[in-house]
């Protein structure tokens, strides 16, 4: 069996994610004695051997609905978000130019397969009545898109909520970055697992692994609660028309 949880796992995060993954190992009884760090989650995702994995959004609703199960969404009370929701922030250096200007330079974002990094940003735009970007940036990562424009590669990236936060609290290159828009709030980073296994006892296990963790281990990764949110509510955003 596979267990990873690698959509807000850094260097400051990894102790409490194995404390979190140790809490719901604990409540259900079995299951991998240390979580998997892939490289590439894709591989996880997909493995009929998954137990338990935090995913994104898109790539849930764009093809791994048919082949997983849909646990739950991990709250993180993130502000202007109902609960188990998230969004996207817009960056930019300080000061910040008008978002007009802004994307006539370089957009930064981490992959076309991602919510936060290129489905909301490109949604936002749509609704603001504003262009899209000129000329685009791939990095891999929000934190590489981040440290993008922190260095004036790029003039604009969309950071993931959580991820930005937690880059304010580690990564000194944020502190000449500012937050320019936020996008829309959608339904967050689900926990999945593979088809037929039992998602209500990995419910029932998570949720009290929750409350198990120590508030420091809470606090660090701004972990709340679960929320039952419906794989129809995914599967209701629109998918967003890829990069050229």
């Amino acid at each position: 069996m596979i267990a990873a949880l690698p959509m807000y796992d850094r260097p400051e995060t990894a102790a409490a994610n194995d404390a979190f993954w140790t809490a719901i190992r604990a409540r259900l009884g079995h299951g991998p004695s240390r979580l998997t760090r892939p490289d590439d989650p894709w591989p996880v995702w997909r493995s009929p051997d998954l137990l338990l994995a935090q995913t994104c959004g898109l790539p849930f609703r764009a093809t791994l609905h048919t082949t997983v199960t849909l646990v739950g969404t991990p709250d993180y009370s993130l502000p202007g978000c109902p609960p188990g929701h998230y969004r996207s922030v817009l960056v930019a250096r300080k000061p910040a130019a008008p978002l007009t200007d802004l994307l006539a330079g370089p957009f930064a974002y981490n992959e076309a397969l991602s919510q936060s990094g290129w489905a909301a940003p490109q949604a936002f735009f749509v609704e603001a009545g504003l262009p899209g970007p000129q000329t685009l940036l791939k990095t891999g990562a929000h934190r590489a898109s981040a440290r993008a424009v922190a260095e004036g590669r790029a003039s604009l990236a969309a950071l993931d909520a959580l991820s930005w936060e937690l880059m304010r609290q580690h990564d000194r290159f944020t502190d000449v970055l500012e937050v320019v828009a936020a996008t829309r709030p959608t339904p967050g980073l689900p926990l999945i697992t593979a088809a037929r296994r039992d998602a209500k006892a990995l419910y029932t296990a998570v949720t009290a692994a929750i409350t198990d963790l120590s508030p420091a281990d809470r606090a660090t990764l701004h972990l709340r609660g679960l929320v039952a949110i419906p794989a129809a509510d995914y599967l209701a955003v629109p998918l967003p028309i890829p990069p050229n």
